[in-house]
């Protein structure tokens, strides 16, 4: 395959969905969904308050499951199985001065070797985004925990609760 590089505002953002205009920004994205006793790993930037999902944008060419499989190996060095999609997302949220429109697709993960990251406590990942390169703290949250954090979706502790019925669909505006 022939990785695909683009250059929109100057910037080289190599294969990534992810478009930017002087108006917007368009991102898609595949995040995973691991749960490892009672407890689902979450991601934030260092000195941040809003966790996320694990994953990151998918590349032109690249499947949900390429996507992440890449993604969970390049942050955190563990090589996942991709389960069943559960989510599927239209998020709204400002990205800088920018409106972003944002398509996630949130996948149930498994560990293929436990032993690759810790399975308790917080623990050190590797984030690139738009060329930088900054370290991203991984945490086990109990699931009972999730409604008391800023966790995005905003939404997550109902999707959670609802974990048997089927794939849902969310729209998420940010205002």
């Amino acid at each position: 395959m022939k990785l695909i590089s683009y250059e929109l505002d100057g910037e080289n953002l190599m294969n990534d969905i992810l478009f930017k205009t002087e108006e917007f920004v368009f991102s898609y994205r595949v995040a995973g969904i691991l749960i490892n006793n009672g407890k689902v790993l979450l991601q934030r930037p260092t000195n941040d308050t809003g966790f996320a999902f694990p994953g990151g944008h998918s590349a032109f060419g690249e499947t949900n499951a390429e996507t992440l499989i890449r993604e969970f190996k390049e942050e955190i060095g563990a090589d996942i199985l991709v389960d069943e999609l559960k989510w599927v997302a239209e998020i709204f949220f400002p990205w800088g001065n920018k409106p972003c429109h944002q398509i996630c697709n949130y996948y149930v993960v498994r560990m293929n070797d436990e032993t690759q990251i810790p399975n308790t406590g917080m623990f050190i990942g590797a984030e690139q985004l738009e060329g930088r390169n900054f370290d991203i703290e991984f945490h086990w949250i109990p699931l009972e925990e999730i409604k008391g954090l800023e966790v995005y979706p905003t939404n997550a502790a109902e999707l959670l609760g609802k974990w048997n019925e089927g794939v849902q669909h969310f729209v998420y505006k940010e205002k």
